[in-house]
């Protein structure tokens, strides 16, 4: 069982860095990411019966600068659109850890219930990278749905209250 763990958390972890030829080299800012998912967040509310599908296309419109719109659901603990790894959707990821031990997508799932999303701080590789630097992602609820809207960047010096702030 504990290998079966531990070769878990390696395939996670490569799908997870798994470098995209859709990443362009321009850095996403904070408002980038949070204008992306707000469209994103509308763009599923008025397509909910057919709208996931847009989320898993690696060269679709919700891949932008170095970053992604990802769909998760908290009510399931599944991802359920990616466009950089459709492969992921309808993995369990909720009690995925970092290297600290955050159960990320837990915060992230507690973030998302403010009124309008929120930011959590995590420890994630790199795209390419084996040594873990820090993340920041914003996850918002859809409305209407039992979804949530996510995108990350890297960034080692905003604060989660400094992006917090940069919602209201």
């Amino acid at each position: 069982m504990r290998n079966y763990l531990v070769i878990s958390i390696i395939l996670l972890l490569s799908i997870f860095t798994f470098v995209s030829t859709s990443y362009s080299a321009e850095k996403a800012t904070a408002k980038d990411v949070i204008k992306k998912v707000k469209q994103a967040a509308k763009f599923l509310q008025k397509n909910k019966k057919n709208g996931l599908k847009e989320f898993n296309k690696k060269n679709g419109r919700w891949v932008f600068k170095d970053s992604y719109i990802f769909v998760f659901s908290c009510s399931n603990g599944e991802i359920m659109g990616h466009p950089i790894k459709p492969q992921l959707v309808g993995k369990k990821l909720i009690g995925l850890k970092d290297i600290k031990g955050n159960l990320f997508f837990v915060q992230m799932c507690n973030s998302s219930k403010k009124k309008n999303g929120g930011w959590t701080e995590y420890w994630w590789p790199k795209p390419g990278e084996k040594k873990p630097s820090r993340k920041i992602s914003i996850l918002m609820k859809v409305k209407g749905t039992n979804y949530q809207i996510g995108a990350g960047i890297y960034n080692d010096t905003k604060s989660v209250n400094e992006l917090n702030k940069l919602l209201n």
